[in-house]
């Protein structure tokens, strides 16, 4: 019951930013993108959540639990993404100088491939926000004994009523927000799961299987390298590129977007050294499933396991916080793509064929519509995914990354480095990867890839290559060359698209740069800070106060650590829009 009760009120915390900001948004840019003004600590806290749902303490922490140190790879894989975009693409992408990536494609491949990948990216962005909430509804069916479905349209519907209302500007402060509370809640989590096991090396020693980088399941090393190497591959590709250059459009400027990149990169690479301990930790002292009391999840219970290290290893309350900061992950993803879907349709499906003259209030009212239907329509998809038996919400997830994301990914990275390529290239690439990607899921079998390498595969071996090897490999060696062949065949743009591709390359070469004593600058950023300050000190008072909790004494501490880090965190806001108000 004190569960059920610490997650209503963090859901009635959510839904109170949606209306706090909601005063914030005046127009479209301001409703897709934040208007250009946010400060790099919530640019880079909404890149970071981007990358990250309730399928990291679901399906990644079940593969780290059954296979040790593999899913590292895809985390540290968005790391080294990130680095490549603090070196060169979280400037480009502020430098586009748009209010959605699409406008961007528009710019670079001209009006067909506009439509083209409008039509790519929407799918895409609605199955893999389908895939977050069907993880989190096995977290809490586990927690709560709630049906899935439930879970589902009630997640859907609080994250919904959020965006709508506040747009971006309550999309990356909800991001800020739980960032700020899932790295104190992890933190803490793995200093308990050190403590109770009596060290790290403890946990290493008795919890990680006998194949403690591969999982015990693969006679090849070097097919599991071939893996590890194409999850880099394929994270770099997913954080470098156009369409998902919206991470950094809401900065303010150049430089904060560069910050932002940098923030995000080091929480990846520090995060994942945190996240999986309390499952390598269960694994250690905890790993006979059928002890665990989730039956009723069948084949998914493994995707229970950082449930499990909460209910049995943490004090009472936390599994509702835990519970929280699922959510929390789940909705800063959601929230994004919920987001951004509504600003492509509207700018760049609305205004380009159904109203060419909309105003922009016009369009912003139409923006909040379809916020609401790409919910409904998100909360469908997660429904449907749900339905579906003995599916590994792991190997789901990097299938739609690799399949179904790549041949899109491809054209809007490399047109940032590849001037002269006929328009065609960009719907052409799109057409080929996706008949590479139907070959892969649907005519490709453990089989016929055993006869072309030579060898047998294993279950463990075939999954992960289907799921990602085969996708990556295949995409780099013809989709890419025939993006990269398309060369040979440009013969120059007509007036009309050569301005548009010089205006393209002169905005991504050109610094975005504010003037920081300009009075209005320094008022949005001093709103920004105090608006957040203020709600982040509020939430770590109130963990604080779960310390009343009945628990043994020395457990309720547990509370304390985690609110005062974000107290601390929202006072230091708080005073620094103080100081920097003194300058006004």
């Amino acid at each position: 019951m004190i569960d059920i009760l610490v997650v209503c009120v963090y859901f009635v915390f959510l839904m109170a930013i949606g209306w706090i900001f909601r005063t914030f948004s005046s127009s479209t840019s301001d409703y897709f993108k934040g208007g250009g003004k946010m400060l790099w600590w919530m640019v880079g806290a909404t890149a970071f959540m981007t990358q990250f749902s309730a399928w990291t303490f679901t399906g990644a922490a079940g593969k780290a639990f059954t296979d040790g140190f593999a899913v590292l790879a895809i985390f540290f894989g968005n790391a080294v993404g990130y680095l490549g975009n603090y070196l060169f693409f979280a400037a480009k992408s502020r430098q586009l100088r748009v209010v959605t990536p699409i406008e961007g494609i528009r710019l670079r491949y001209g009006k067909v491939n506009e439509q083209a990948f409008t039509l790519a990216s929407l799918p895409i962005s609605i199955i893999q926000a389908g895939i977050w909430l069907n993880g989190l509804a096995v977290f809490a069916a586990a927690v709560f004994n709630v049906e899935m479905n439930i879970t589902i349209v009630i997640t859907g519907a609080i994250v919904v009523l959020m965006s709508v209302t506040g747009g971006a500007w309550a999309v990356v402060a909800s991001d800020f927000l739980q960032m700020v509370i899932i790295m104190a809640v992890s933190v803490v989590a793995t200093v308990v799961a050190v403590i109770k096991a009596g060290g790290i090396s403890v946990i290493f020693a008795e919890g990680l299987p006998a194949g403690i980088v591969t999982g015990s399941d693969y006679n090849y090393m070097w097919l599991f390298w071939a893996w590890v190497l194409c999850s880099f591959v394929k994270q770099f590709l997913s954080t470098n590129n156009m369409i998902d250059s919206y991470r950094y459009m809401c900065a303010k400027d150049t430089k904060n977007a560069k910050k932002a990149a940098l923030l995000a990169c080091t929480l990846m690479f520090v995060g994942p050294l945190l996240w999986f301990v309390p499952a390598w930790f269960v694994a250690a002292f905890n790993p006979d499933t059928a002890t665990w009391g989730l039956e009723a999840l069948g084949s998914s219970i493994t995707d229970a396991t950082y449930y499990v290290f909460v209910r049995d290893f943490m004090p009472v309350g936390m599994v509702g916080l835990m519970m929280s900061a699922m959510f929390a992950a789940t909705m800063s993803s959601m929230d994004s793509a919920l987001n951004k879907n509504a600003g492509i349709i509207v700018r760049n499906v609305y205004k380009v064929f159904i109203n060419e003259n909309a105003s922009d209030e016009h369009m912003l009212k139409l923006g909040k519509v379809m916020t609401l239907l790409f919910g409904i329509t998100i909360i469908a998809v997660g429904i449907f995914i749900n339905s579906l038996e003995n599916t590994s919400l792991f190997n789901v997830t990097t299938m739609v990354g690799s399949l179904l994301a790549l041949p899109m990914l491809i054209p809007s990275l490399l047109g940032f480095f590849i001037k002269k390529t006929p328009d065609w290239a960009g719907w052409g690439t799109l057409v080929v990867g996706m008949a590479v990607s139907y070959f892969i899921a649907f005519v490709c079998n453990a089989d016929m890839v055993s006869a072309v390498i030579g060898i047998p595969l294993t279950a463990a071996e075939y999954s992960d290559m289907s799921s990602l090897t085969l996708g990556v490999v295949l995409h780099g060696c013809i989709t890419t060359p025939f993006f990269l062949l398309s060369q040979l065949f440009f013969k120059g743009y007509s007036p009309e698209r050569q301005k548009e591709v010089d205006l393209f390359f002169e905005n991504t070469n050109t610094p975005v740069v504010v003037d920081e004593e300009d009075p209005e600058v320094i008022e949005s950023d001093c709103r920004q800070r105090k608006t957040l300050g203020g709600l982040l000190a509020t939430a770590g008072v109130a963990i604080t106060c779960m310390f009343f909790i009945p628990n043994e004494f020395a457990s309720r501490f547990v509370f304390v650590a985690v609110g005062v880090v974000v107290f601390v965190a929202g006072m230091g806001l708080i005073i620094s829009a103080k100081n920097s108000k003194k300058h006004v």
